[in-house]
């Protein structure tokens, strides 16, 4: 029977996980920096591009400091993420939607990054592996920074503009209408027959 893994080898394994998605977004965060149509949104999404590109380059430190090949896992967790927000992208939803969904995917992926690198740090720290570890913190942080911004985002307008966009589109199908006619036309109608009738008393 072959050996059974380890926590180093587990490690290892989520070490290439992590790099996988890293590369993952890298081609994800240019097409959500294109779809978003609020200018601090797009610069989010680009300033985090240029920040998972070093994070790349950080990853492959740690792979050198753990005297390891440079080399990916598929990432199955943030493809799933990846396409549920291409999936959105697709979706027609007024602009000011669009860009509290995009906000919604993007933190999804920072959430998901945020538990496996939290593991790496517990990982590395217990090993021993403390250089690996500080790395690994320094990413680990800078997704908590990358959430907290999307979330000022969201709650500094987005979502508001978002519900303020559907509730002028609700306004708008309400003036479409056609308006119901009016009860005072029957009304009239009884008024008139009331007048008939004082004639006809009138001729007796």
């Amino acid at each position: 029977m072959p050996e059974a893994g380890t926590l180093h080898d587990a490690f290892i394994d989520e070490l290439r996980d992590a790099y996988d998605a890293e590369k993952q977004l890298v081609k994800a965060l240019p097409k959500m920096a294109k779809k978003a149509t609020s200018k601090k949104l797009r610069t989010a999404f680009e300033s985090h591009l240029e920040e998972t590109r070093g994070q790349i380059e950080k990853l492959e430190r740690v792979f050198g400091l753990l005297e390891q090949k440079v080399r990916a896992k598929h990432c199955d967790g943030i493809a799933g993420i990846i396409e549920e927000g291409e999936s959105v992208m697709d979706d027609d939803f007024d602009d000011e939607t669009m860009d509290a969904c995009l906000i919604a995917s993007g933190q999804r992926a920072e959430h998901y990054e945020m538990a496996a690198y939290g593991t790496l740090v517990a990982w590395a720290k217990t090993m021993g592996h403390s250089d690996a570890a500080d790395l690994l913190e320094e990413i680990l942080d800078e997704e908590k920074a990358a959430d907290a911004k999307l979330s000022a985002l969201a709650e500094g307008g987005i979502n508001q503009a978002a519900s303020e966009a559907g509730m002028d589109d609700d306004d708008s199908e309400e003036e479409d209408e056609e308006p119901t006619p009016a009860k005072s036309t029957s009304s009239g109608g009884v008024r008139a027959k009331a007048t008939g009738t004082k004639k006809k008393t009138a001729k007796r």
